[in-house]
């Protein structure tokens, strides 16, 4: 599938307590911020000009958004990058190994995230729905995933569905 953006971003889904009971940690967005304001995504944005590649945007985007030290990640893989529609991003999405969440001292950073969320993977495969949202005035039909009280959705949802479906 062929990937539209105009602005390479990278997200890091910092994969946690693999095999035996893995989970994703995640990100709540403030909702002042100008873009994707109050949406559960991943750690990341996009990338800049100091950033060596991809893999360093995600990383350095991870320690800035949650606190979470790059050597603390052992990236294990990459998935297609998705296209998001209302702000025009290529998302580039890396999976790290990390250790459990209470172990890594993680911290929003209060400009821009609310919280610092976890979900297993169990949980967020049995909350899977496709539901009709509406942005921009566009109904769209689109997976989400709503996990105690926090809908996931957009890209985010499309990159964990195909995460999901690769692990089978």
């Amino acid at each position: 599938m062929e990937t539209h953006g105009g602005t390479d971003a990278a997200v890091l889904l910092a994969l946690f307590g693999w095999p035996q009971e893995p989970g994703l940690i995640f990100t709540e967005r403030r909702a002042d911020l100008r873009r994707h304001a109050g949406e559960i995504s991943f750690p990341g944005g996009r990338q800049d000009e100091i950033d060596a590649d991809l893999t360093t945007t995600a990383l350095r985007e991870a320690q800035e958004e949650i606190a979470l030290e790059p050597a603390r990640v052992e990236l294990v893989g990459a998935l297609p990058p998705v296209s998001t529609f209302v702000t025009d991003y290529r998302v580039h999405p890396f999976v790290g190994l990390v250790a459990d969440p209470a172990e890594l001292n993680l911290r929003p950073n209060p400009s821009e995230v609310e919280t610092v969320l976890t979900f297993s993977l169990e949980l967020l495969r049995e909350n899977y729905e496709m539901r009709r949202l509406v942005r921009c005035g566009v109904p769209i039909h689109t997976p989400t995933y709503e996990v105690e009280g926090q809908l996931i959705s957009g890209a985010t949802a499309r990159i964990l569905g195909d995460f999901l479906g690769r692990l089978g």
